[in-house]
């Protein structure tokens, strides 16, 4: 039987107009760029399983900040839901979608924003019964102007681009009526994370709460 979400994709997604893409190597950095993110009024975290020490920082961010909610990103596998889930992420984003991670992480009680770049995909995902998805990578598949081409025949989903937005370009996917939310790096330097420099991430997460959606 599938556990419920604590979160709904939708309210993951409507929290602030940026989830952040972290990327982190190294635990002891989890928990004051997290404290750093919430303090700028980012919540939603979503910490990708690219890196050996990804699980182990989710489970630091669970741990000791209760007030941020841990995602898990590069999610592509039953067993990346499984080890998200024990690691105290609350949602899941993916790069793709198949039916088979859809059930996974309804079983794991994780909302899913599965990733889509093609209308196929984007039904396939519908047939399941997401509406949320993910755009990605945004940029290299056709950015606003693909999303504005979907707007018509899709025009019950709402899109969180991600991949090649930046805070120079992320008010035109904001300004769309059929994106939620944008996916981003940039909250997250790993030059700020090298230096320990939570008080610069704390401002660029300032910065992005400032930008505006439709």
């Amino acid at each position: 039987m599938a556990v419920n979400a604590p979160f709904t994709a939708l309210q993951v997604m409507q929290d602030a107009p940026v989830i952040p893409v972290i990327v982190l190597n190294d635990v002891a950095h989890a928990v004051p760029m997290a404290r750093a993110l919430v303090a700028g009024g980012i919540r939603m975290l979503e910490v990708t399983l690219r890196t050996p020490q990804a699980l182990a920082c989710m489970e630091a961010i669970a741990k000791e900040v209760p007030d941020a909610v841990v995602g898990a990103g590069t999610v592509r596998s039953a067993a990346d839901a499984k080890a998200a889930a024990n690691a105290g992420a609350k949602f899941a984003v993916s790069p793709g979608y198949t039916s088979a991670l859809g059930q996974a992480c309804r079983d794991q009680g994780l909302s899913l924003l599965p990733g889509v770049a093609t209308g196929s995909e984007i039904m396939m995902a519908q047939e399941d019964g997401y509406t949320e998805l993910k755009f990605f990578p945004a940029m290299q598949a056709g950015g606003p102007a693909m999303l504005k081409a979907w707007g018509g025949p899709f025009f019950d989903v709402r899109f969180c681009p991600t991949g090649g937005v930046t805070p120079q370009n992320a008010s035109e996917f904001l300004s769309l009526s059929n994106v939620a939310c944008v996916g981003g790096s940039w909250l997250v330097p790993a030059d700020a994370l090298a230096q320990g420099d939570w008080p610069r991430i704390e401002q660029l997460a300032r910065e992005a709460c400032q930008l505006k959606l439709r």
